[in-house]
């Protein structure tokens, strides 16, 4: 089959599509899919400079999430998928290939009203922000919620299922033309990072109360921001570091308003956990894409053999929404 293969870590031309070995069977509780697509993801773009090397038995391809149809199952899968089963799935590498091999517990159905090339674009997003901002941080009707990068794939994600659920949604984002696009999917205040303080911009929107939830991609830099832009009992959930992860903080705000810190990652979480998180998607944001409450935002495709200008894409950080590899 083939493959998309880091040839040594660096730029995206270490990328290259490769004849590789077939996959093994699936083995015990997991499922053989055809890729139709996957998802490019930021962390694929770390992983290729070699700063987030694949966990111990994952495949050693990039790829965090595909969509595609189940070819074979491996034994003592659950009797809800057959061979032919349009899926998309949750992985810990492998996407950027013909074939991979999925645990059972990450699979989702391809949610009736979408694309099976579109679904793609759904599960790291989908299983990120509920995972971090509803299972950890409950984010409930009636707060207030920024995300920063309000135009990345989590966060076009985020802002329309916070909307659905009836929630106040503040975004930042780096040109107009982004927070455009975030106000169009129901984002409720708009904040040019580049022009504008969002601390106090948050501050002046909310009566000097701050906001009940941020999620957050930037870390270091932005962390006493941050702290200083949530309201009483406000949590902070960390997914990213783009900003670095060394800062100097003053903690006292934290003891002032009661604020809770977490971060966490998706990729490393054992087999359960995930299959726990994909459930949960399943039951609370599957029916809203299903309704169209929630779509897949898709900027931009890219044949497999052009993953490196998708990489160079994705570092531009210019794309709205997903973009996609097309085996």
């Amino acid at each position: 089959m083939k493959a998309v293969v880091i040839s040594s870590p660096g730029g995206p031309e270490a990328l290259e599509v490769r004849e590789v070995e077939d996959l093994p069977a699936p083995g015990d509780g997991e499922v053989l899919v055809k890729v139709a697509a996957a998802g490019v993801n930021r962390a694929d773009t770390v992983q290729r400079q070699g700063k987030y090397p694949p966990p111990p038995g994952a495949s050693l391809y990039p790829g965090l999430e595909c969509s595609g149809t189940i070819l074979a199952l491996g034994p003592n899968v659950p009797p809800r998928w057959a061979i032919g089963d349009q899926v998309c799935a949750l992985l810990t590498g492998g996407g950027y290939a013909e074939k991979v091999v999925v645990p059972a517990g990450q699979l989702l159905p391809v949610p009736e009203g979408v694309s099976l090339t579109d679904a793609a674009g759904l599960p790291e997003v989908a299983c990120t922000v509920w995972s971090t901002v509803f299972m950890a941080s409950h984010l409930s009707p009636g707060e207030s919620f920024l995300i920063h990068g309000g135009s990345s794939g989590i966060g076009t994600f985020a802002i329309q299922i916070a909307k659905h659920l009836g929630i106040k949604v503040f975004v930042t984002a780096g040109s107009e033309e982004k927070l455009a696009a975030c106000k169009d999917l129901g984002a409720d205040v708009c904040i040019n990072y580049k022009t504008q303080d969002f601390v106090s911009r948050i501050k002046e929107e909310t009566d000097g109360k701050g906001v009940d939830v941020i999620l957050d991609n930037i870390g270091g830099s932005y962390l006493q921001r941050n702290l200083n832009s949530l309201a009483v009992d406000g949590r902070l959930f960390i997914i990213g570091f783009m900003g670095g992860v060394v800062t100097e903080v003053n903690l006292a705000v934290m003891l002032a308003r009661r604020l809770t810190v977490q971060a966490a990652g998706l990729r490393n979480r054992n087999l359960t956990n995930k299959a726990q998180i994909v459930s949960e998607v399943e039951k609370n944001v599957w029916p809203a894409v299903v309704l169209g409450k929630v779509k897949p935002v898709v900027y931009k495709t890219f044949p497999l053999f052009e993953a490196a200008e998708s990489h160079k894409l994705m570092e531009t950080s210019s794309h709205i929404g997903k973009i996609l590899l097309i085996p």
